[in-house]
């Protein structure tokens, strides 16, 4: 079982002093709590993603000295006095922490969060009852998953590993629109090498998430192949018993060396837990 402090965590924190200690502090009581069953628990490292250097610096330390396993962050950033500004991790700027990330060949779990204020007030105004996992949370978080594709961070970094959860957000339900409609945007200078179903081929993982949807999981077995796909449950957000209940009735579905892939094979795999 891998934790993580619950979002927004630091990405809510918009001063980026306050923001880099608090991750520190976060980083050290989990690693305390695990610290006496490290055979059942693991660790993803919070950070704060103001300054690229210093998020790097902190996952060097915590996959280092404190033995995590990656890290977790809350979808974009916020910052600015007022909350306004949001920083993505698909630009240049970040290719300093990317580049710490392949070397400690560790993954990095992108999880979503809830909007700053006067983002959620223009789109779901109109519907709040939109706002969280209903809506929310997949439109915002698919929208900087497809940035690091279409901005070029997994050509610059061919090695580097991305989680997404609630089985990828739903991006691999429509890879085939997305890749076709973002070869237009090759002329207009998209620094995309490749196209997004390549990348959930080689850099992109996805897990169950809070979406126990068999004919869905059955789906993106399809598209992007049983090795990407992990069983993951989404605690505190959804309860454990539901998750299990649903992975344990899949044996109908998938033959058994399948099924254990999906429960921890491909875990074990891409986390190193048997290293």
């Amino acid at each position: 079982m891998v934790l993580s402090c619950a979002s927004p965590c630091i990405q809510g924190i918009s001063d980026p002093a306050v923001a880099n200690a608090m991750a520190v502090n976060v980083n050290n009581q989990l690693a305390a709590q695990i610290s006496n069953n490290t055979l059942r628990f693991g660790a993803f490292a919070a950070l704060s993603m103001h300054n690229a250097s210093e998020a790097a610096a902190e996952l060097k330390r915590t996959v280092e000295e404190l033995g995590f396993l990656g890290g977790l962050v809350n979808d974009y950033q916020q910052s600015g006095e007022n909350n306004d500004t949001l920083i993505y991790y698909d630009q240049p700027d970040f290719d300093v922490f990317w580049q710490m990330v392949t070397e400690l060949d560790v993954p990095i779990y992108f999880h979503p969060r809830t909007n700053v204020e006067p983002i959620a007030n223009l789109l779901y105004g109109h519907a709040p009852w939109l706002l969280g996992p209903g809506q929310e949370f997949a439109a915002t978080l698919s929208g900087h998953i497809l940035g690091l594709c279409t901005n070029g961070v997994f050509d610059r970094f061919p090695d580097l590993k991305i989680i997404v959860g609630h089985l990828g957000e739903r991006i691999p339900s429509d890879l085939i629109r997305i890749d076709a409609q973002l070869q237009r945007q090759i002329p207009l200078g998209m620094p995309m090498l490749l196209n997004v179903s390549t990348y959930f081929h080689t850099n992109l993982y996805e897990t169950t998430s809070g979406n126990f949807a068999t004919t869905l999981l059955q789906f993106h077995i399809k598209e992007i192949g049983l090795e990407r796909i992990m069983f993951s449950i989404d605690y505190p957000f959804v309860d454990i018993p539901s998750g299990t209940t649903w992975v344990d009735g899949l044996d109908d579905v998938l033959a058994p060396e399948k099924l254990l892939s999906l429960k921890r094979g491909a875990a074990i795999k891409l986390l190193k837990l048997n290293d």
